[in-house]
């Protein structure tokens, strides 16, 4: 079972922003806060925890396509609640990946899922449970 995850940032502040109120659609809540960084928790599945990267180590530039972390994917209840996630994006000016052919990115119909880029173009996936 996986415990966390935990991320480096480019500016903490501005990834604080994004990710607590895009996960907050999954019930996850800020459970601790320092000057470097915060933690996302919702009580049953792994917490996420957001670092600001050191100055020595910002020129290092993140690619999902690099070796490396590619996408972080979270499983919802229900089609509905990826397309409420979806419009919480389009209201926010969020980067929405493959948008052209959403719900259905992947091919075929069974595999409903929103793929997006947070602030430092990391790919996240929010994919509907399988009825």
């Amino acid at each position: 079972m996986l415990h966390h995850i935990e991320l480096y940032v480019s500016d903490k502040n501005i990834s604080r922003h994004f990710w607590s109120k895009l996960l907050s659609h999954l019930n996850y809540r800020e459970t601790s806060v320092w000057d470097d960084g915060f933690t996302l928790a919702n009580g049953n599945d792994a917490y996420l925890t957001f670092v600001q990267v050191a100055p020595k180590y910002k020129s290092h530039v993140y690619h999902r396509c690099g070796v490396g972390l590619n996408h972080l994917a979270f499983s919802v209840e229900s089609r509905e609640h990826v397309d409420m996630i979806r419009q919480h994006c389009i209201a926010e000016g969020v980067v929405l990946l493959y948008d052209d052919r959403y719900p259905f990115a992947n091919g075929g119909e069974d595999y409903y899922a929103l793929f997006l880029e947070d602030p430092d173009r990391i790919k996240v996936e929010f994919v509907a449970a399988q009825k």
